[in-house]
């Protein structure tokens, strides 16, 4: 997005952030365009980052209305759509990073929270999370409400070894 809203882990010692995120036209062509999309006419997101451990913690909720192309009709039509963030972050080689084993795999526990982000350096990007979400929460396979799949099959319906079964039955 444009100009990039970064914050750096040190700047929460003042406190948590509270973000109000609404990306200017040229910024939402620009994501519009990566996420494969007809159009991003309206994005918001509204996001709570919080220290957590030596890292920080993202909460919030964003959402928007794209346009994209109906699988069936090949028309463009436009949607609504929302998602939650609910992230945490740590620097790279932070103690609170799961454990590795010998084999350099790490266990995860199903019932456990989801382990930290590594974040590069210290600075946070808060358009490339926004993105992130955002492109994991567009349908991958579009449809409009009232697309309907209606095929017929055309008026040569001959099968390819009809040819073949009619040589068959020629034989001596």
């Amino acid at each position: 997005m444009t100009g990039s809203m970064q914050f750096r882990l040190g700047d929460l010692a003042a406190g948590p952030l509270s973000l109000h995120l609404v990306p200017d036209e040229a910024a939402r062509a620009g994501l519009a365009g990566r996420l494969g999309l007809e159009g991003l006419p309206k994005l918001v997101a509204h996001l709570e980052v919080r220290p957590w451990l030596d890292g920080c913690e993202i909460k919030g909720r964003f959402q928007g209305e794209v346009i994209q192309v109906c699988g069936l009709s090949l028309e463009a039509f436009s949607q609504p759509i929302a998602g939650d963030i609910d992230l945490r972050l740590v620097p790279e080689g932070s103690p609170n990073l799961p454990a590795e084993t010998g084999d350099g795999e790490v266990e995860i526990s199903l019932e456990s929270p989801d382990p930290p982000d590594v974040l590069e350096g210290d600075a946070v990007d808060v358009d490339a999370i926004l993105e992130e979400h955002l492109a994991l929460a567009i349908d991958p396979f579009p449809r409009r409400s009232d697309a309907v799949f209606d095929w017929t099959a055309g008026p040569d319906t001959t099968s390819p070894f009809a040819a073949l079964d009619a040589l068959k039955d020629r034989r001596p």
